[in-house]
């Protein structure tokens, strides 16, 4: 049971990091679980790069930026395209908690609330 409650504290550390995710299915989620910076990606006739410089110029470069998205091969391939644009911007990127929801199998954002609850 420890390793549970270790996973969730872990887990809760990230509600206050900018997270970005791919549409607004993924946003409600997250919010849902208590995450407030969380910024979809997918956004109707605004551009991938112009997004991120939207995202970027709202909350400034203090906090480090978590990409979240599906762990399919489309999402693997969406993370990589964001990663390279906040790295040109010169935003801090945190892969960890990327990471941790890899290492948990956790491989659709909508379902870490699932997770969430079974770790309680």
């Amino acid at each position: 049971m420890k390793l549970n409650l270790d996973l969730k504290d872990e887990i809760e550390k990230y509600k206050d990091c900018v997270i970005l995710v791919e549409g607004k299915n993924d946003v409600g989620a997250l919010k849902g679980m208590g995450f407030e910076k969380v910024y979809a990606l997918h956004v109707i006739g605004v551009g991938l790069r112009e997004r991120v410089e939207q995202i970027v110029s709202e909350v400034g470069m203090k906090e480090p930026f978590c990409i979240l998205m599906d762990l399919d091969k489309p999402g693997k391939k969406f993370y990589r395209l964001v990663k390279v644009v906040l790295q040109e911007l010169g935003a801090r990127v945190d892969t960890k908690f990327r990471g941790l929801l890899t290492r948990e199998k956790v491989s659709h954002l909508e379902g870490l609330g699932k997770f969430m609850d079974k770790l309680a």
